[in-house]
């Protein structure tokens, strides 16, 4: 039913219907679920103070204004809820449902590492797979995401745990919170000589939010100072308590750099799965999980590690993993062996994708490739509308003519390449939280996994964007390409270098802040009347030096009389001078400015750039 205009627009109204839109959806996918123009609502959000097109991806904010505006709720589609409808839509189920009690057998469980920077968390993961990975790390960090299985005996059984290698750096909060939604248990690493720091309580808080158990490894034991009581006290304080002191969480003393107590560690966490977790998977349906981590490797081409959560995978079928899809061509396992399966809670090597995945995306196994196909093209659709809409800047028209004056709002482009899909994702999310302030905008235009080509420097070029190769360098003529355009390409190996080198650019392109730094002040004892130039004060230098060509303001009796005043003529006796000292007579002419009395004060000072912290 049509109704009175929005705006001089006639248009249908909502009487509060519910329209549901994906993230990312333009104006032409709302005039669609209400049977409108699109162009109709192109001039709702003109007259709403927003430049928008009609095929535009926009942000949330602007369809639940829109939403509003024509009386509809706006209900934004997750992309949980957008990625199930999807597959119901080709009559595939992605879930917990495995089946019936009599098709579950025990699965490992899967292991997330976690604790604060240095406090022993790959020498923990090295102790525990008897090999050093240590040594192949730039600055100490662990710089990318991978997945093992080890054995253990328990109660003379033997018993396998899946761990999944993530970064302990803040830098990788989001990997690391992703690590932990797809972990049954998180190990916390504490340090016995430290205690409980900052990126400590961060990890708890991941391990909480991802609701699982935790099992406390108290590292360092064989350190001077190591004080393992006062660890299980202050972990008390957020709610660990030790099965000792009556509480169910499990803490072990551990050195990992001697190798002692790893295996009761170990024991622990299998206790902590039987005892808090139900741990079984269907092993009979078609695989379904979730990506660690995905790379680009030059003989093999597109590979992802894989931790399969239910069913079992196999060579040759067909899977689905976010917007990559591909027949499985080989697997392997964690010490590089071929295999031909791999059940629920195995971390394996799939090749055979037509592209990188990012880390975390879920995947599945579908009957034919051309079903694969048209899933993946949704989703990186999908994707494509959703960082639209994010990297678009809501301009009203309102404050249009501002932000288009020169240096109103300045952005610093970025062009992201990296070795693997976590770090890529990782160092992006560093950047885009770092906090200089609102007048400068840093903007991903692109970000990838592989070498700097030269696709790459055409994008910088046309969009004066840094480009940044993380663990990759430029292929090819990409190089000789960017020098002659003059884009700037920076190499980093370790993520820390980037965050601050970028966030120093950034710090740069804001615009100067000024703060007054006084002078001298100069007391007026006389008053000359010049046919030439006016009054002139016949001062003596209270204080600091007067300068000439510097701003002066007049106090009188505590007041300021006049500001932004300028020192034109500065003398002492018959010569003209620069500067006068504290405690020396002269004269100052304030140029055309002449109300000046015996006793009033001149104060001198001078506008200094600020230096941002």
């Amino acid at each position: 039913m049509q109704a009175p205009s929005v705006g001089g627009v006639m248009l249908p109204r909502g009487n509060g219907a519910t329209v549901r839109l994906s993230r990312g959806a333009s104006l032409t996918d709302f005039a669609e679920k209400i049977n409108a123009n699109p162009a109709s609502l192109v001039q709702v959000m003109l007259n709403l103070g927003e430049m928008v097109t009609a095929t535009q991806s926009v942000s949330d904010e602007t369809l639940t204004l829109l939403g509003e505006e024509m009386n509809y709720v706006v209900e934004i589609v997750s992309p949980e809820e957008e990625d199930r409808e999807l597959l119901e839509s080709f009559d595939i189920e992605f879930g917990e449902n495995e089946g019936g009690e009599e098709m579950l057998v025990a699965r490992p469980p899967v292991v997330t590492v976690m604790g604060h920077v240095d406090h022993g968390k790959t020498r923990l993961l090295d102790a525990i797979r008897k090999t050093n990975v240590i040594a192949g790390e730039a600055g100490g960090i662990t710089q990318h995401i991978g997945a093992y299985q080890v054995s253990t005996s328990v109660n003379d059984e033997e018993r396998r745990i899946t761990f999944i290698d993530t970064p302990g750096h803040e830098a990788f909060t989001a990997m690391r919170a992703r690590g932990a939604k797809s972990t049954d248990i998180a190990i916390l690493v504490v340090a016995a000589n430290d205690g409980v720091m900052p990126q400590t309580i961060e990890a708890l808080n991941h391990a909480k939010a991802a609701d699982v158990p935790i099992v406390v490894a108290v590292n360092k034991i064989d350190v001077e100072g190591a004080d393992p009581t006062k660890v299980r006290g202050q972990l008390t304080e957020y709610g660990l308590v030790a099965e000792e002191y009556g509480g169910d969480t499990m803490f072990v003393d551990i050195s990992a750099r001697q190798g002692q107590n790893i295996e009761e560690l170990l024991e622990a966490v299998v206790l902590t799965a039987d005892a808090s977790l139900d741990l079984r998977a269907n092993e009979e349906q078609d695989a379904q999980g979730i990506a660690i981590e995905a790379h680009l490797d030059r003989g093999r081409g597109a590979v992802a590690t894989v931790l399969v959560q239910r069913g079992t995978l196999r060579v040759g079928e067909t899977m689905v993993v976010g917007d990559a899809y591909g027949r499985v061509r080989a697997m392997l396992d964690d010490k590089g062996n071929n295999i031909e399966e791999a059940g629920p809670s195995t971390p394996v090597l799939v090749l055979g994708l037509t592209n990188v995945p990012g880390a975390g995306d879920n995947f599945l196994v579908v009957d034919e490739d051309r079903t694969a196909r048209q899933i993946a093209e949704k989703r990186a659709a999908r994707e494509r509308n959703a960082a639209f809409a994010k990297r678009t800047r809501r301009v009203s028209l309102e404050d249009l003519d501002k932000v288009l004056k020169a240096g109103e709002v300045q952005q610093l482009n970025l062009i992201i390449k990296g070795d693997a899909s976590g770090s890529v994702e990782a160092l992006e999310s560093s950047l885009l939280q770092l906090d200089v302030g609102e007048e400068v905008d840093i903007r991903v235009l692109h970000r990838g996994v592989g070498a700097v080509t030269e696709s790459d420097i055409n994008l910088a070029s046309g969009s004066d964007a840094i480009v940044i190769g993380f663990n990759v360098r430029a292929e090819g003529r990409a190089t000789q390409m960017a020098e002659r355009e003059g884009v700037d390409v920076r190499y980093y190996s370790v993520i820390y270098q980037a965050i601050e080198e970028i966030e120093a650019a950034l710090k740069g392109m804001l615009k100067p802040e000024y703060e007054e730094v006084e002078l001298g002040t100069a007391e007026i004892r006389e008053v000359f009347k010049s046919s030439k130039l006016g009054n002139i004060a016949g001062v003596l230098i209270r204080s600091g030096e007067v300068k000439r060509n510097t701003k002066a303001r007049l106090v009188r009796d505590g007041k300021v009389i006049a500001e932004n005043l300028n020192i034109e003529g500065l003398r002492r006796f018959k010569d003209d001078v620069t500067e006068i000292r504290e405690g020396f007579e002269g004269g100052i002419n304030l140029g055309n400015f002449n109300d000046i009395k015996v006793d009033d004060v001149i104060a001198t000072y001078e506008m200094r750039e600020k230096p941002r912290v």
